[in-house]
Parts: C-alpha cells; structure tokens; sequence
C-alpha cells in the first residue's frame, strides 16, 4: 500500500514517512500543496494523508482539489482539534482527522481503517438490499429491481451506488454514502453514535462522535434536514 504524505514541517514529514515504511508502507511525500496535487495526479497511492496547513494551496483546498476526480481515501492531519476546523476538513470531502501531535499506533490504525473502508460500501449495499422489499409497493417500478431502496422521494441504488432525491442526483462523499447506507439497512431503528462509528467508520476504539455528528449534519443538508431524526439522548435514524 502506497500513502502520499503532504506536510510542509519537515521533521514531522520525514518522522511520520519513518514510522509508516516500519508498518510496512511505501510512502510518497510533499512538503506543499501544489506539489502534493502534481503527485496525487500520477496516481500512483492508496490513501492521502494531509496536514491542514500548507504553503501554495492548503490542505482544504488540496482535497477540494482531489475530490473533483477521485474518491480515495483521505485522512486530514490538523494540529489545532477545534470544531471550525474539522468541519471545514470533513466538508472539503475528507474520511476522517487527527489532531497532532497524534501517537504512531492510532495513525496506522486509522489508516487501516479507511483502506478497509475503501471496499466496505458493496458489501454494505448487499447488506441493505433485503430491507427494500414491501408487498404493498410491488406493482412499482423501483420494487421489480431489488438494488433500489426508496424512502419518499429518495432513492438509493445500491448496486450503482447512486442516490437521488426527487429525480434529481445527489453527490455524496464516500463517508456520507456510508453512513446513509448504514441507515438504510435499518430503516426506522435508531443507531448510536459508537455503532457509526463501529460500522461505517470502522473504529475499534471509543472514536471522536464529533465526526459522527458533522456527518450527519453534512447528509441531512443533502438529502433533508428531516430525513435523518435526531433521538435525543440515544442517537439517529432514518425516517422510513
């Protein structure tokens, strides 16, 4: 697995560079933005993993720039934890952050996490599929194709793993299409907060449930701010 690594701090990059080839990485790096976009444009990598703050193009801006093409994952490094922040990350389309200094084990494992996570939306989409059937609904047309969940005026194809709200497409982040398939498993059942991030951000540990919630956020803004109900004290669920 190859990992382009773009920090500007040179002692962090060639310490993290050492610590993820002990692992058993190869790594690619670039010490700005720029250059990292020229990099990520040979495409030879599995995961980007991004400091915030980058000379010539920052790192928000670096992952605008690779979400216009590509949906590889991609990990934020940030040295402040702030919400501001993170949310700016998660919006510009990141997976996932951690706030430096970060301890060598939990970066690994979250980079594990989101390389698992790259081929867990299929078997997530075969999961939901049962969930589709309704006698009631069986002269329509999206019930005579089994890939198709529909709740309303939203679809979820989840052998195309494409969604659309009234007709129209909607883009969503791998992470965000995660989630709402996770959702969509378990029409009507309220999910946790740790079950998320069990489940669609594959954490083996107690996660940051800020990221659940940012995401969340992200999703209903969407595909409806009603879609998705908040169970106040428990966690969320998709409205059938």
């Amino acid at each position: 697995m190859t990992i382009l690594l773009v920090e500007d701090d040179e002692v962090i990059r060639r310490s993290v560079t050492m610590a993820l080839e002990r692992y058993g990485y190869r790594v690619m790096s670039a010490g700005d933005g720029l250059t990292g976009l020229e990099l990520f444009r040979e495409g030879r990598h599995d995961l980007l993993l991004l400091d915030v703050m980058l000379p010539g193009l920052d790192g928000i801006g670096l992952c605008r720039r690779i979400r216009e093409t590509s949906m590889d994952p991609v990990l934020m490094m940030s040295a402040r934890g702030d919400a501001l922040e993170v949310v700016s990350g998660l919006e510009a389309g990141a997976d996932d952050y951690v706030v430096k200094p970060v301890d060598t084990a939990v970066l690994v494992a979250r980079i594990r996490s989101l390389l698992r996570r790259a081929v867990y939306a299929p078997a997530q989409a075969d999961r939901a599929r049962p969930e589709r059937h309704r006698p009631d609904d069986r002269d329509s047309d999206h019930d005579r194709d089994p890939a198709l969940l529909v709740f309303g005026d939203l679809t979820i194809d989840t052998a195309g793993l494409e969604v659309s709200l009234a007709g129209r497409p909607v883009a969503l982040a791998p992470t965000e299409l995660r989630l709402l398939l996770e959702f969509a498993a378990h029409p009507g059942t309220v999910l946790d907060r740790q079950a998320l991030l069990r489940n669609v951000w594959d954490y083996g540990w107690d996660g940051d449930s800020r990221v659940v919630d940012l995401c969340v956020q992200r999703l209903r803004k969407k595909i409806g701010a009603d879609r998705v109900e908040t169970v106040r004290g428990f966690g969320y669920k998709l409205r059938r």
